[in-house]
């Protein structure tokens, strides 16, 4: 026998679902569902009957009072917010709200979710990518003068700007006149990223420092003629080992002892 959708009892529905549920009524709240309260840290008569704007730090709370007024109409799009627990501690959240009936009465009813993991996770994220760019951005000394910047890994466009800005400033900084840019590290390009990094040896160029490009690709060398980099002036060597041979740097290897 088919089930009538009528006879859901939708209040066992909301009062049962994992996310907090938050519905409110002309700046009063008027029901949270069991999971509500424990994520407010707070019972169901000590959070009915308190305004919603009360979980919000107040430079947010007009805005979310218009927010909460056009959603009568129709359901107001997913933020994220900080907003206040009952024992005044802050957490990190997406909320989304929508108008439904209560009776005859329009009322909203507000999700709730934690977003603090997403959030910490998001933060390491962040600090793991700015350790790899800094590292990324690294010259390697070998003798006064000379260095060797060695590009490796997948370089997206904001690792490129990020190599554009810092390598000259560390070049001067480390009083380097000879550098030699190794590109056989990298296994990932597009057109935009290519063009920053023979940029930088553009720039080297500008402040005097002689550069000796490596590791040249055919598919790299052919998206540099295709974006009309000029590269006449540059030395260009197959390895490593043969830039330092060129500067009279004789490295001799295991197997040839």
């Amino acid at each position: 026998m088919r089930e009538n959708i009528s006879d859901i009892d939708y209040q066992q529905v909301m009062e049962y679902a994992l996310d907090p549920l938050i519905i409110h009524s002309n700046h009063k709240i008027i029901y949270v569902n069991h999971a509500a309260e424990e994520f407010f840290r707070g019972t169901k008569e000590e959070i009915i009957g308190a305004s919603p704007l009360d979980i919000f730090q107040e430079t947010s709370k007009e805005a979310i009072r218009m927010r909460i007024q056009s959603a009568y109409e129709h359901p107001a799009e997913l933020i994220e917010e900080t907003i206040y627990r009952m024992d005044g501690t802050t957490v990190n959240v997406e909320l989304y709200c929508h108008p439904i009936l209560m009776g005859n009465t329009k009322v909203i009813q507000t999700y709730v979710r934690d977003i603090t993991t997403r959030r910490e996770h998001e933060k390491k994220q962040k600090e793991i990518v700015k350790q790899i760019n800094e590292l990324s951005a690294t010259l390697v000394p070998l003798l006064d003068g000379i260095a060797i910047l060695p590009l490796v890994g997948s370089i997206d466009e904001e690792r490129a700007h990020q190599l554009l800005t810092d390598v000259p400033i560390k070049v001067q900084t480390q009083k380097v006149n000879c550098l030699i840019i190794d590109f056989s590290g990298i296994y990932k390009l597009d057109s935009i990223v290519t063009e920053h990094l023979f940029k930088i040896n553009h720039v080297m160029s500008l402040l005097g420092v002689h550069c000796i490009l490596t590791g040249l690709r055919p598919e790299l060398a052919l998206a540099a003629v295709q974006l009309g980099i000029n590269l006449e002036g540059t030395l260009k060597m197959a390895t490593v080992k043969d830039a330092l041979n060129s500067l009279g740097i004789i490295f001799t290897s295991d197997s040839s002892k």
